[in-house]
C-alpha cells in the first residue's frame, strides 16, 4: 500500500471521527436541559470529556508504542461508538456523564494518529501531513453540527445513533485499509521509563527541546480554547449575535482554517521551515487575540478574525512535527499522548479561566489574557533550535 493511500485513509478516519464528535457536542446542552440539568452541570459535562481525554491520552500513547498504532486506533474508535449509543439512549444525567467519559477516553487516540503520521511520512513532508490531518478535523467541525441538527428531526436517539454508525464504519475502514505503521525491525529496545516521563521532564526541565515544544503546544491550546470558550458570549454581548446567526461565524472560521491547513501550510513550511512556521504562528495568534476585542463593527472584526485560524494552522502542526523529531523513537507515541494530555488539561482550565475573566474583569479580558499566554510561550518558540529544512520528497501520488 502506498504511503499516500495510508495517509489518505488516516485522514478520512480522522474526518469521520470529528463529524461524529460534532454531531453530538452542540446537542449536549439541550439534551441535558431536558433531563433537568443546571447550567453548572452542563459545564461539568463538557469538561468531563477533556478530563477523560487527558488521563487516557498518555495510556493510548504508551499502548501504541508497545503494541502498535493500529490496535490503539481501532479500540479508541470502538469506544467512541459505544459512547454515542449511550448518548442517544440516555434517560438521566449520569448516563450523559458516562457517555462523555467513555467518549473522552476513546478520544485520547489523537496523539496516536499523530504518531502514525510521524511513522509513515518523511520529516520534510511531516508538517504538511499533520496539516492535512488537522484540516480534516476542521472539515468535520463544519459538517458535523449540520448533520446532527438534521438527524434530531427523527427523534432524540437519532443523532447519537448516526454518530455511532459513522464510528463503526470508521472501525471497518481502519481495520480493512489502515496497516500497522510502527516497524518492529530495527526498533530500539522498549523504553522502561515511566509513562509520564515526558510530562515530568517538561515540568522539571522546561529548557530542554522537547519540554519547550510541549509547553508551547499546551499553552497555545490554553489560549485558543480560552478564546473559543467565550467567543459566543462575546459576540452576543458586543454585536447582538444569537443562536440563529452564530453558525455563520463558525463557518467563516472553519473555512479559513480548512483552506490554510489543507492548501497553504505545506508550501509555507517548505519555504520557511517548521521552526519559523511555529514562530510566525505564535506572533499571528498573539496579534489576533489582542486585536479581537477592538473592532466596533462586524466588518472590521471579520478582517481581524483570520489572524487566529492562520496562526493556529501554523503553530500546532509545526510544533507537533518538531516534537516528533525531538522525541526518542521508543517514546514517540507516549510523547504525542502527553502533548494531548497538556492540550486536554488546557481545555479543562480554559472555560473556567475565560468565563471568570469575562464576567469579573470585562468582555475583552479573556482575549487579552490569552494573548499574554501565547506571548510567553512565543519567547520559548524563539529559543527552539532552527532545524535545517529538509527537501520535501513527493508523497507517493502527491506533488510535494
Amino acid at each position: 500500500m502506498s504511503q499516500f493511500r495510508r495517509l489518505a485513509v488516516l485522514i478520512a478516519v480522522n474526518f469521520v471521527d470529528m463529524i461524529g464528535f460534532m454531531i453530538v457536542l452542540p446537542l449536549l446542552p439541550f439534551y441535558a436541559l431536558k433531563l433537568h440539568a443546571t447550567p453548572e452541570t452542563i459545564g461539568q459535562l463538557i469538561a468531563a470529556f477533556s478530563v477523560a481525554q487527558l488521563l487516557a491520552a498518555p495510556l493510548w500513547g504508551r499502548m501504541s508504542d508497545r503494541y502498535g498504532r493500529r490496535p490503539a486506533l481501532l479500540i479508541g474508535l470502538s469506544a467512541s461508538a459505544a459512547a454515542y449509543v449511550v448518548f442517544g439512549l440516555a434517560t438521566s444525567v449520569w448516563l450523559l456523564f458516562l457517555s462523555r467519559l467513555v467518549q473522552g477516553a476513546g478520544g485520547g487516540t489523537t496523539g496516536v494518529a499523530q504518531a502514525y503520521v510521524a511513522d509513515t511520512v518523511e520529516p520534510g513532508n511531516r508538517a504538511r501531513a499533520l496539516g492535512w490531518l488537522s484540516a480534516a478535523t476542521s472539515a468535520g467541525v463544519m459538517v458535523g453540527p449540520a448533520i446532527g441538527s438534521f438527524a434530531a428531526h427523527f427523534g432524540q436517539a437519532a443523532p447519537g445513533m448516526v454518530a455511532a454508525s459513522l464510528c463503526l464504519i470508521n472501525v471497518f475502514f481502519a481495520w480493512r485499509w489502515l496497516p500497522e505503521s510502527r516497524k518492529e525491525a530495527g526498533m530500539p529496545a522498549k523504553s522502561r521509563k515511566p509513562l509520564w516521563h515526558p510530562a515530568w521532564v517538561a515540568i522539571r526541565h522546561p529548557s530542554t527541546a522537547i519540554s519547550r515544544l510541549l509547553w508551547i503546544y499546551g499553552i497555545g491550546m490554553l489560549a485558543f480554547a480560552s478564546m473559543t470558550s467565550v467567543m459566543a458570549l462575546y459576540l452576543g454581548a458586543e454585536f447582538g449575535i444569537d443562536e440563529t446567526t452564530i453558525g455563520y461565524i463558525f463557518l467563516y472560521v472553519g473555512v479559513l482554517s480548512f483552506v490554510m491547513r489543507s492548501l497553504l501550510l505545506g508550501p509555507i513550511v517548505d519555504r520557511i521551515g517548521e521552526t519559523w512556521a511555529m514562530r510566525i504562528g505564535t506572533i499571528l495568534l498573539v496579534l489576533g487575540l489582542a486585536l479581537y476585542p477592538l473592532p466596533r463593527d462586524l466588518w472590521t472584526l471579520a478582517a481581524v478574525i483570520p489572524l487566529v485560524p492562520i496562526g493556529t494552522a501554523l503553530l500546532f502542526p509545526a510544533t507537533t512535527s518538531l516534537m516528533s523529531r525531538a522525541s526518542d523513537p521508543r517514546e514517540l507515541g507516549t510523547t504525542m499522548g502527553v502533548a494531548q494530555t497538556f492540550a486536554g488539561l488546557a481545555r479543562v482550565l480554559a472555560p473556567v479561566l475565560a468565563t471568570v475573566a469575562f464576567q469579573r474583569l470585562g468582555h475583552g479580558w479573556p482575549f487579552y489574557l490569552a494573548a499574554g499566554y501565547v506571548a510567553l510561550v512565543g519567547v520559548m518558540a524563539f529559543q527552539v533550535k532552527v532545524h535545517p529544512r529538509v527537501p520535501a520528497p513527493a508523497v507517493e501520488g502527491v506533488e510535494a
